[in-house]
């Protein structure tokens, strides 16, 4: 199917990675982005249309005879971009509405988790917020603990309190004042799992389920840890603890239970199986599904991809990801780290001039994925939280590292943050399989 017209949906640094794979598979012919991005309008056809605007990306696609569409973020697959697409018989690249819910409801994926046993944090689910504030006041121990908007939050929508007070603080904030909208409707209140973590992806046709190379992700604001919860600040690839046994080991006890269980339900998946594990003393734990690539893992993962994307993409649409074989993976270490406006993931100001990006392609290895930048009478000026994603490949993590951070030393923009320590790998106390 040479000569391919391919529509991605989304705008920011992932929807960047994913253009560049696209484009780099002798399949595609035309690429369009809806709605794209002034970074993404150098290398593909923009569209104005918004991510969310299912009616409107169905109507453009049908128009255009598009072969393939790619969807990026998670909101339009939450709104059942998916299921609209395919009552037109058009491809679409991930799940459908009941299948989104293993991200659009923390609740449902919860349920569904404790219900065919896979392994995961203990929990409670409230619909009242006095009811949560009274369980709370009446714990004697069990701090920390994590406290979870049910609905999608940008990935801003966990809190890990230290003790009562931040955790009525928590939920004064997401089901009173409804910081995150209707997200805050219901709460997951959890337990706080200790170990390493890990996102480990995985591509499925609803039968067949192919294990992408894992990533480390870093949502924390600042080094070490700390700060509170971003749409990620940094993710290296591979993770650093990931063994072959390890991957069995998840395969065996989660990934696969976990479509078996969607089956069991009666939901067909399709698409990226996201999933947000810790490496506890027991063993691997969910921590979350997501139901896309992740941000910025994409960028970390989707460059280290060898196997054509766009023929994996096909294959998982019309159900024949067997024929495929094992994804081949280069063996370098790819490192991002996110360069954010002062004041992520609060209130932020924008429009501030970005200097330094030819300097910083110059570094061998490194590559620019713009998540939140505007071009401006040739200037490009920030226009978001996170701003630049800069990725780095290279033989080893250390090199990585260097790589990437002589080239954020080479970007300037007032106000300019980022973690120092992406990469850095503390030993956490877990037990291998």
């Amino acid at each position: 199917m040479a000569g391919m017209k391919i529509l991605l949906v989304g705008s920011g640094g992932r929807e960047h990675a994913l253009a560049d794979a696209i484009l780099a598979s002798p399949l595609t012919g035309k690429l369009f982005v809806a709605p794209g991005s002034d970074a993404l309008s150098d290398i593909a056809t923009c569209v104005d249309l918004a991510a969310d605007d299912v009616e409107g990306l169905a109507r453009f696609a049908r128009e255009m005879a598009i072969d393939l569409t790619v969807v990026g973020p998670e909101v339009p697959l939450v709104l059942g971009i998916g299921d609209r697409f395919a009552g037109l018989g058009l491809r679409l690249f991930g799940p459908s509405k009941a299948a989104a819910q293993l991200e659009g409801s923390k609740v449902f994926a919860k349920t569904l988790l404790r219900k065919y046993h896979i392994p995961t944090a203990d929990h409670r689910v409230f619909t009242d917020p006095r009811h949560a504030e009274l369980w709370v006041s009446e714990q004697q121990g069990g701090w920390p603990c994590v406290l979870k908007a049910d609905g999608l939050a940008a990935g801003k929508g966990v809190v890990v309190a230290e003790d009562p007070k931040e955790a009525l603080e928590a939920i004064e904030r997401i089901m009173v004042r409804r910081e995150f909208g209707e997200a805050g409707a219901r709460l997951v209140l959890e337990e706080c799992l200790v170990g390493d973590e890990i996102s480990v992806l995985a591509v499925s046709d609803g039968r067949t389920l192919c294990t992408l190379e894992p990533a480390r992700d870093h949502k924390r604001a600042f080094d070490g840890d700390a700060g509170p919860n971003t749409g990620g600040m940094g993710a290296c690839s591979p993770s650093p603890v990931w063994t072959p046994e390890l991957e069995a080991d998840v395969e065996a006890r989660i990934l696969v239970p976990t479509l078996h269980a969607l089956n069991r339900e009666k939901i067909d998946f399709r698409g990226v199986l996201y999933a947000g594990l810790m490496l506890t003393r027991e063993g691997p734990k969910v921590l979350e599904f997501n139901v896309r690539f992740g941000d910025p893992e994409a960028q970390v993962i989707v460059p280290r991809l060898r196997t054509d994307f766009v023929e994996l993409a096909l294959k998982t649409c019309e159900g024949r990801l067997e024929e495929l074989g094992d994804l081949d993976f280069s063996p370098e270490v790819a490192l991002t780290v996110i360069l954010a406006s002062g004041g992520y993931p609060g209130p932020c100001k924008t429009g501030r001039r970005i200097e330094g990006l030819d300097e910083a392609r110059q570094v061998p290895g490194v590559r620019l994925h713009h998540a939140g930048t505007r071009r401006e009478e040739g200037r490009w000026l920030t226009n978001g939280g996170r701003v630049l994603g800069v990725t780095a490949l290279a033989s080893s993590m250390e090199e990585a590292r260097h790589r990437a951070y002589q080239a954020v030393g080479r970007i300037r923009f007032e106000g300019m943050h980022c973690r120092r320590d992406i990469g850095v790998h503390k030993a956490v106390d877990w037990a291998p399989p």
